[in-house]
This record gives C-alpha cells, structure tokens and sequence, in this order.
C-alpha cells in the first residue's frame, strides 16, 4: 500500500514538472528567434554606419583636395607677383616722358601699360585715392613724415608707391608721405601738455 502510495506522488510530481517544462522551451526558442533578429538589425546597422562612414571620407578627401586647388590657383597670389611688373611700367613711363625719349615708345609702352592694367581691372585689381587724404593704416604705409603749415597734421601728402585692392580686401599698402605739425606748432603742443601736467600736480 506504501509503495503504491509513493508511486503515485511520484508520477503526480512527473505530471506537475512535465507542463512546466514545455512553456520553459518555447520561451527559449522564442528568445533565441528574437536574438537572431536583434543580430541581423545589428548587422544592418553596421553595415548603413560602414558605408555611411565610406561615404564621409570620399567626401572629406573630395572637399580637401578642393580647398587645396584654391589655395594653390588663388588669383591673390598671382596678382600680388605681377603688381612689381606694373610698379616698372609705371617707372619706365615716367622716365621716358622726362627724358624725352622717342614718342612711338612711349605710346608703345602706354599701350602695354593700359592693357595690363584692364587684364588686372578684369580681375577685381583697382587702385584707391591716397594723395590728400587723411592717412589710415588700413590703406597707408608711412614712409616719412614732413612738417607742413598749411595741412593738418596726418594728412597723405605723396604717394611713393600705388596701393592696391583685391575685390574689397587691401593686398598691398600705399606707400606715402604724411604730413606733421610744423616745428613750432609741436612746440606749442609740448606746451601746452608741460602746463597741464604741471597745474595737476
């Protein structure tokens, strides 16, 4: 009667683990289905970011070798070579008018000189005013400074060498003589200062 007591806890004890055994394997299954899925988004993933990644670099190369061809053919640097060249017509134009030199050279090289200044006009190059106006160190290169009475003091009084602009960006500087305060007027000037210096004291 015992054993078949015992038999029979037994086999219900079989029957109670038997259900739970079944639901434990369809969740595996269903978690490695599920793994498998995640994998495959993974690897999807890292194929888009790959090729993304491809992508960028073809494109930073490209952008690069871009940056490099402008720096390399700036029109800047060329202008800035040939701007000496026109400084010498310019010299070769004024001696020869004042040496009185024969009138078909000086036409000739006139003719040159104007060409070469519509090449460079035709590329943004222009000139700017220097000679009475107010000097700036945005556009002037003070060579020298001569008293003057009859100008106020910082005022272009002579151009040495022509300024010029690229678009609307200085590339070379005017070089210029400034006018400054006659010596009495700096006198005058250190007078004054001495006095107030003196009356705060």
């Amino acid at each position: 009667m015992e054993m078949s007591n015992l038999e029979k806890k037994k086999n219900e004890t079989e029957e109670e683990q038997k259900p739970e055994t079944r639901p434990q394997t369809e969740s595996t299954e269903a978690s490695k289905l599920q793994i498998e899925e995640l994998q495959k988004q993974v690897d999807q993933y890292k194929d888009m970011l790959l090729r993304k990644a491809a992508e960028f670099d073809n494109f930073k190369r490209r952008i690069e070798s871009e940056a490099t061809n402008i720096v390399r053919f700036a029109t800047e640097s060329l202008i800035d070579d040939l701007l000496p060249v026109l400084d010498d017509f310019e010299r070769s134009l004024k001696h020869s008018k004042e040496s009185k030199e024969s009138d078909a050279l000086i036409k000739g090289v006139e003719l040159i000189y104007l060409k070469f200044v519509k090449v460079l006009e035709g590329r943004g190059v222009k000139t700017f005013e220097t000679v009475g106006k107010e000097f700036s160190v945005d556009y002037h290169d003070a060579l020298m400074q001569i008293p003057r009475k009859d100008l106020p003091p910082h005022i272009v009084i002579e151009e040495i060498e022509k300024g010029y602009m690229l678009n609307d960006k200085v590339i070379r500087h005017a070089k210029v003589v400034v006018s400054s305060a006659s010596p009495e007027e700096q006198s005058e000037v250190k007078q004054t200062e001495s006095s107030i210096n003196t009356s705060e004291e």
